[in-house]
């Protein structure tokens, strides 16, 4: 430019020449040696060859600057179009930085050794002291503490743990000191399957991303060969030779459909890292693209929109002393493995309180457990054991109870009834929250599955909005495949489970998401999106973001189109400049680019909202 403008004379003439022979060795060799490769191994026809032959169309007809500019806008664009797409990329970069190096490994005998975090089996002892990373997934065997899962679940709240808990790999231990036995090998851990995940997901292509690939590719060969009976129009119609060809390359220039093939995998890539970074993994843009046109969703209910552990609901005792009844029933329950009994002895743990040591304990299935305390016996159990203990439990307080929807287990002493607890299966705290944001999205029908019997089903409903008539109750797993069926004959259809014993019905549906998928094989598998943590409201976030891309993607290709069309008549009609066709083509596909960036920054990460 400074040889064309700024110096005159023969030195100007030297210095253009030169500056247009670095800039078409800096930018039209290497993008003409990547366009023969792909033409030679691919068979495919790349865009780089368009710009190629453009630029030297241009120099033929006496303008080199032009074919200068447009080597080196095309250079410029492509490498800030690798750069920003790298951003989405740098996803699994960030997963890898976060493992750590080493890890604290503890002998039987007590003593400490630090060993590389590959070098961890499965069963080993790990110490975790505040403020390490675990280095593998396990369960904590020793310790209380508190844990910072937001890189692996994106939960940015700080979870309070003990033992027998489940930690995942690359998680920071807050406060305290914490034994953790090894579970899963560094190869087979939670963060070495996101990175599988997020490369499988980025490899895979989207419906729109193999209309674009398959658009672009046809089209270019159609822009070349436009371009050619362009210029042989144009000399018909009585334009030099040398207008002809610059004319030609103009229009080559504006057809091309660069901004049309990057504006896709864009927005995919950038919303498939931003929902990794939230704790959502899609198995791929085509997930992504099928639970933005999703209108009904259908739930799964326990461990789904309940957290599927029982807990005690309600204590009633007759003789008015709740502390001392319960460490009666406490010590009953200590040495069973029933999932009530693990409900009472949480309770327990969570009011401070030690159960009483009951003797003999002897379990009746279908009945309950009895056993002996101070030369009496105890019990409890369903109305089965009451009778077999010649009790009653005709009690005004105990009826109401009966005449609920909750699980009653009933104590007592001998032939006297002491009194009974309820037993039910928790709503999720944001499972509420999750089904109003998806109405309020405009997702058209919800509806619930259970095997509960219907009271039950409905009072956990009502609690969370479902009408009688969006509650399906008592359902086998092969009701649920044949429910998901027929609601799929109105529209695209989500199923949420748990990944485990709904996967026949995770895969029949159009998108099978799992919940609280961090530590589950199954759920991977058998799921198109796996939610890593258990929180309902990310589902929601997750279909949000998954419909902001489709409208980013939608925008992109208008513009994209948009814009070729104005380039294109411009080059036919009004004899378009060739430098006005490149800015404008290299302009519209950076703008592309930087639309679809855009979802780098949703705020499905809570801590980022």
């Amino acid at each position: 430019m400074a040889g064309e403008w700024l110096v005159a004379g023969e030195t100007g003439e030297v210095l253009l020449m030169a500056g247009c022979a670095l800039a078409f060795a800096a930018g039209g060799i290497p993008s003409a040696w990547r366009a023969l490769v792909e033409l030679v191994r691919e068979r495919v026809l790349d865009i780089d060859l368009l710009m190629v032959v453009a630029a030297v169309a241009a120099a033929v007809v006496g303008a080199p600057l032009e074919g200068a500019v447009l080597l080196t806008l095309f250079s410029i664009s492509s490498t800030l179009e690798e750069r920003a797409l790298g951003r989405a990329r740098r996803a699994i970069e960030a997963l890898m930085a976060l493992r750590p190096e080493t890890a604290l490994r503890k002998h039987p005998d007590g003593t400490v050794e630090e060993i590389p975090s590959e070098a961890l089996a499965v069963g080993d002892v790990v110490v975790l002291r505040p403020g390490a990373r675990v280095p593998a997934d396990g369960v904590i065997l020793a310790g209380r503490g508190t844990l910072d899962e937001s890189n692996i679940t994106g939960e940015s709240m700080p979870v309070a743990k003990q033992a027998g808990a489940q930690v995942f790999e690359a998680t920071v231990n807050l406060d305290g000191v914490l034994d953790v036995t090894v579970a899963k090998t560094i190869a087979d851990s939670t963060v070495a399957r996101m990175i599988a995940l997020v490369t499988e997901a980025q490899a895979a292509k989207a419906p729109s991303e193999r209309f674009s690939a398959w658009f672009g590719q046809r089209y270019t060969v159609a822009v070349l060969v436009g371009s050619i009976l362009a210029f042989l129009t144009f000399l018909w119609l009585g334009y030099g030779r040398y207008d002809a060809l610059y004319r030609a390359a103009t229009l080559l220039v504006a057809a091309s459909p660069c901004a049309i093939v990057i504006s896709v995998p864009a927005a995919i890539l950038s919303a498939l890292s931003a929902a990794a970074r939230g704790g959502v993994l899609f198995k791929g843009g085509a997930a992504l693209e099928t639970l933005a046109a999703v209108d009904t969703f259908a739930f799964d209910k326990t461990g789904t929109l309940t957290t599927g552990r029982a807990a005690v609901t309600g204590v009633v005792a007759l003789d008015g002393s709740q502390e001392e009844f319960l460490r009666l029933l406490g010590g009953l329950e200590a040495q069973s493995e029933h999932h009530i009994a693990a409900a009472l002895r949480r309770d327990l743990a969570e009011r401070g309180l030690d159960p009483v040591p009951v003797a003999d304990v002897t379990t009746h299935p279908s009945a309950g457990i009895v056993g002996c305390y101070d030369d009496q016996k105890v019990w409890a159990g369903n109305p089965r054991m009451v009778e077999r203990m010649g009790a009653s439990i005709g009690y005004p307080a105990l009826q109401a109870l009966a005449d609920g929807t909750q699980t009653v287990i009933y104590v007592g002493r001998g032939a006297t009834t002491l009194g009974a607890v309820t037993i039910a299966d928790e709503v999720r705290d944001s499972s509420r929250a999750a089904v109003d944001a998806l109405r309020s999205d405009g997702v058209r029908t919800i509806v619930m599955m259970t095997g509960d019997r219907r009271p039950v089903a409905l009072r956990i409903g009502a609690e969370l909005g479902f009408r009688p008539e969006e509650i399906h109750a008592e359902m086998l797993p092969e009701h649920k495949v044949s429910e998901v069926a027929q609601l799929s004959a109105s529209g695209k259809v989500a199923f949420v489970g748990d990944g485990v014993n709904d996967a026949a019905a995770l895969a029949r549906a159009d998108v099978g998401i799992a919940m609280g998928a961090a530590g589950s094989d199954v759920a991977l598998q058998a799921a198109d999106v796996a939610l890593l943590a258990e929180d309902m409201e990310r589902l929601a976030d997750a279909h949000r973001l998954a419909r902001r891309a489709a409208r980013i993607i939608r925008q992109n290709l208008t513009f994209a189109m948009g814009a070729m069309a104005v380039l294109v008549t411009g080059a036919l009609f009004f004899e378009l400049p060739l430098p006005i066709a490149v800015i404008g083509h290299e302009g519209g596909t950076v703008l592309v680019v930087l639309n679809g960036l855009r979802l780098l920054t949703d705020p499905i990460r809570r801590d980022a909202s």
